[in-house]
């Protein structure tokens, strides 16, 4: 009785210690996608960029906004972005502000302005964008500053 039960506890130990369930889940992948647009009337101040492949509706899309070059980097902004000011040249104020909204299809990137047809070429005409696809496990992992587009790059290990 004593060798049975000791094959029974022998055998458990063995199948339930092989099991890998650490919550980390490496057969995700984020995907990143880059385009760019011009805002202007034609468009209603807005752009629709398509995914190549659906995404899970469980997954999460980020979008940034190719702020400058600085010394050769990128430099990428989350949006939506802070609300930029500008002076209209006659006392008034000209707001602008990139946000964005998606499906499982595609990304919609809108330009909002009070007087979106007085921005300036260097807020309207080619404006590059760059869109994570975050699997929702990653997105949930609150080490990670999603609002940085070099931490969530790494984090995923997206080459572009």
């Amino acid at each position: 009785m004593k060798k049975i039960f000791g094959l029974l506890f022998f055998s458990t130990l063995l199948f339930t210690s092989c099991v890998n369930d650490d919550d980390v889940d490496f057969d995700t992948i984020g995907t990143t996608f880059e385009f760019t647009t011009n805002f202007n009337q034609a468009n209603g101040f807005g752009t629709r960029f398509f995914f190549n492949q659906e995404i899970f509706a469980s997954d999460v899309v980020l979008v940034y906004r190719l702020e400058a070059i600085d010394s050769g980097l990128d430099v990428w902004e989350p949006l939506p972005t802070a609300t930029i000011f500008l002076d209209d040249g006659n006392g008034g104020e000209i707001t602008a502000l990139y946000r964005f909204n998606f499906t499982i299809g595609d990304v919609d990137v809108l330009l909002e302005s009070n007087a979106p047809d007085l921005l300036p070429a260097d807020l309207t005409n080619n404006q590059t964008f760059r869109v994570v696809v975050v699997p929702a496990a990653f997105a949930e992992n609150t080490d990670i500053n999603l609002q940085d587009f070099n931490e969530v790059q790494a984090a995923l290990n997206l080459d572009f």
